[in-house]
């Protein structure tokens, strides 16, 4: 019954009517700013899976990846704080609200909990280690970002959630009241706790629980206050959509952006590191934080093959890069310098 649980619920109803309503909306499903096709035109799902038989022995770390164990509940900083817990999961700490963002604590990005695990180290955050989180906010549906397990469990602890067109859905399935859920379509802005102001911005992906694809959108976030400009990136290929949020709304004090996960086959909807670094340019990011990478083997190459390209291709563009350890307070507004913890795997 879980496991049919967690598949949640297509939009329908008034949802589904507001969710017509949408420019991003045509021929039934969302669509991206740019055509994309899901693989690359010279790629099948066959060589997918041959692909993945010769995949690199090093896909997950041989040994527990370190950590830091910090009390959630009593961070205090004037400054705002961000605490990765690996993969695309962290909570921001800002003008004394919680902000949780695409919580994966169940062990496993999957709906099957044989599948997709988490890697040693990087599973060491659980639900029951979250503060009461003010706003949970949500980029996607895909099981690497919305984990029903998670949620079943945090559901107590959380006040308000802000998510894509249609992802209220999934949520609503799983329990929670609609008056806790707003969602967003792309260049929406919302208000939270009078002086944070949200904005949910385009994304180069799809979504997705079962094979049909798309019937609910997906975003990055644009989050301001008086002091600060901070981007929240979800999952995206490369696109020009970057330029235009850096134009209209850059510069930004950090720009959190997926690094990994990508593969030739399928080069719209996860960027290579380099574009990495060349979205933190477009969005005039002083601070790169990468993310997407360090928990999760989604993809065929080595675990930390995303953050060396990164900052490969960092060095030669000038651009400032944070690698905090997993569960490490980052103080945003003052610089971090790298750090190599994956060198000691």
């Amino acid at each position: 019954m879980s496991l049919i649980k967690s598949l949640g619920k297509n939009p329908s109803g008034k949802r589904l009517e507001r969710i017509k309503q949408s420019p991003n909306y045509k021929n039934n499903a969302f669509q991206n700013l740019s055509h994309t096709d899901q693989l690359s035109k010279d790629t099948s799902y066959a060589k997918i899976m041959k692909d993945s038989m010769n995949k690199s022995k090093r896909v997950e770390p041989t040994k527990v990846l370190p950590f830091v164990k910090t009390d959630l509940d009593n961070i205090y900083s004037e400054e705002p704080v961000i605490v990765w817990f690996g993969h695309s999961s962290y909570l921001l700490k800002i003008n004394g609200k919680t902000i949780l963002v695409d919580p994966v604590f169940s062990g496993n990005a999957s709906p099957f909990s044989f599948m997709i695990k988490a890697f040693k180290g990087a599973d060491e955050y659980k639900a029951e280690h979250m503060p009461q989180i003010d706003l949970l906010l949500l980029t996607h549906d895909h099981y690497d970002h919305l984990d029903y397990k998670t949620l079943k469990l945090l559901r107590s602890k959380i006040k308000q959630i802000y998510c894509p067109l249609g992802v209220g859905s999934h949520l609503e399935h799983w329990g929670f009241e609609e008056s806790r859920i707003a969602e967003l379509d792309w260049w929406e802005t919302i208000s939270f706790a009078n002086d944070i102001e949200i904005i949910a911005a385009p994304a180069r992906h799809y979504t997705g629980r079962t094979m049909v694809r798309s019937k609910m959108l997906w975003a990055s976030y644009i989050l301001k206050t008086k002091t600060q400009s901070i981007f929240l990136g979800g999952d995206s290929g490369y696109d020009s959509h970057f330029k235009k949020i850096g134009e209209e709304y850059g510069p930004f004090d950090i720009a959190l952006l997926e690094s990994g996960q990508y593969n030739t086959s399928w080069p719209n909807i996860h960027m290579m590191p380099e574009e990495t670094v060349q979205a933190s340019i477009d969005l005039k990011a002083n601070i790169l934080f990468p993310i997407h990478w360090a928990k999760f083997a989604l993809a065929m190459h080595d675990w930390d093959e995303p953050i060396k390209r990164v900052l490969l291709k960092a060095e030669e563009l000038s651009v400032k890069v944070t690698t905090p350890m997993i569960g490490e307070p980052l103080i945003i507004g003052k610089y971090h310098e790298t750090k190599f913890w994956w060198e000691h795997e």
